[in-house]
Formats: C-alpha cells, structure tokens, sequence
C-alpha cells in the first residue's frame, strides 16, 4: 500500500508528515523552510525525494480558511500550491481544512513541556501531522478500498 504524504504549507515553511504503510496513523517528519515565500523550486523537489523515498500515492495539503468559511490570501496561495504539486509530482493532492491546527499544535507542544521559544522548530511538522490523521480518521473506509 502507497503512503500519504500530509503538507502544511506556510509562508516560508512547509511541515511534512507521513501515514504509516497501512494508512492507520500519522507522524510528524520534517519542516522545508525556505528564504523567501515565492522560492518553492527547492520545497517541490524535496517533496518529490520524499515521495520516493516512502512510495507516496497521495498528498493531503492543508487548506487554511477563514473562520467564515472564505478564502483569504493565504488559501489562495495555498491552492496555487496545489496545482504546482500535482503538475510537478503527477500525485493527486486533496485538499483538507487546516482551521486551528496551529492553535492544536501548540497546545501539543504546551503539554509536552516544549518550550515557547522551540515552538518553530516542531510547529509546522505537527500542525502537518494534525492534518493528516484528521484525513486519515475521516476516510478510513474509502482509503482501505482504494489503496488496498
């Protein structure tokens, strides 16, 4: 079975978490930060070394949407995101309502005793993690049939 790759993608960071080969649980693996916001050849290209390295078949990528359910500036890039993705990696790329996982992810962070000033450090790879088991759990029965 393919993997799931889930993506949180920011201004200059993109988290990365990846499902296990039975599509049961997520875990957190990396953050591509990068100089600049526009700079995304280099964030592309090591998604594409990730993908091979754990046979991914399917990237969730977070959708940050307004609290009024509108699209704003950053979901608008986000989704510009999307369509270099599958161009770039031939995978399909759904999106996933990402609203509060970095509100969740601090409180992860919070809990474990990670300190405020680390939070950048884990941030984005949780918030990726949040997103990707939420996809996970909500489609559970589709995914076994479909990637069996």
């Amino acid at each position: 079975m393919k993997r799931i790759m889930g993506l949180d993608f920011g201004g200059k960071t993109c988290g990365v978490a990846l499902s296990d080969s039975l599509l049961i649980t997520a875990r957190p693996l990396e953050i591509i930060r990068r100089d600049r916001e526009n700079k995304l050849r280099r964030t592309l290209a090591r998604i594409e070394e990730l993908i091979r390295e754990f046979d991914v078949g399917l990237i969730v990528l977070g959708l940050p949407l307004n609290m009024d359910d509108t699209q704003g500036e950053r979901a608008r890039k986000t989704l510009e995101f999307q369509d270099s993705l599958q161009r770039r990696t031939g995978l399909p790329v759904v999106m996933s309502d990402e609203r509060l996982t970095t509100v969740e992810a601090e409180e992860i962070m919070r809990a474990q005793g990670i300190p405020r000033e680390k939070y950048s450090e884990y941030v984005d790879m949780i918030a990726a993690n949040i997103i990707l088991t939420e996809y996970l759990e909500n489609n559970r029965a589709m995914l076994l049939e479909r990637f069996a």
